[in-house]
């Protein structure tokens, strides 16, 4: 499968070669479902917290004798049932992450590539190089009609292009390994340089 590649000013910059196995898949809805979901538990921060018993500021002495009362039985005042007493069983800081097998991963981004080249949302950019000046960025990045993009660079990232791309709302930039599903399906435009393109195809061949 062959694509067309683009510079920053719109001019053609040849064609580049995608590779079928990982531009040329059938996306599958519940392999991405699978992987998105990873991602976002993996980020869920976990710090939800109630206080039991034992933490609440109440005395520790038993309210009211056992017998007699006519009443029921309690002990004090930080029981559950009592206004501003301990939770039970509540939320305690933890971890929301989950396994998901490596291969699934790695499966999970070629359907994420290929879902946004079969809806025509990916563009191959010859390279993403700038002089640090957001405002030239901007207008090239008005031109091309890019509103949500994601920018996937090689191993490092134009330190140029990423000082530029900063202040643009609505651009992000990341190098190769920081390539993931969901940031891929967020944005509505994929672009991928070619040193980008060809450290994605090594990585997931």
């Amino acid at each position: 499968m062959k694509a067309d590649a683009i510079s920053l000013d719109g001019e053609t910059a040849g064609s580049v070669e995608l590779d079928d196995g990982v531009f040329g898949l059938e996306p599958r809805p519940d392999i991405l479902h699978r992987v998105v979901r990873w991602q976002r538990a993996r980020a869920q921060a976990g710090t939800h917290k109630v206080k039991t018993r034992s933490e609440t500021s109440y005395s520790g002495r038993k309210i009211y004798r056992q017998k007699g009362t006519g009443g029921a039985r309690h002990g004090d005042r930080n029981a559950p049932v009592f206004r501003g007493g301990g939770i039970y069983k509540g939320p305690t800081p933890r971890s929301h992450a989950h396994g998901l097998p490596k291969q699934l991963r790695k499966l999970g981004l070629r359907h994420a590539l290929s879902a946004k080249a079969k809806a025509g949302e990916l563009v191959i950019l010859d390279a993403a190089e700038a002089d640090g000046k957001t405002a030239a960025l901007a207008k090239q990045v008005r031109n091309l009609g890019w509103k949500r993009a994601l920018v996937i660079d090689g191993a490092n990232v134009h330190e140029g292009f990423a000082r530029a791309a900063a202040n643009i709302p609505g651009l992000d930039v990341l190098p190769s390994m920081g390539a993931n599903v969901l940031d891929i399906l967020r944005r509505d435009t994929l672009v991928l340089t070619k040193a980008g393109l060809e450290a994605l195809e090594a990585r997931l061949k």
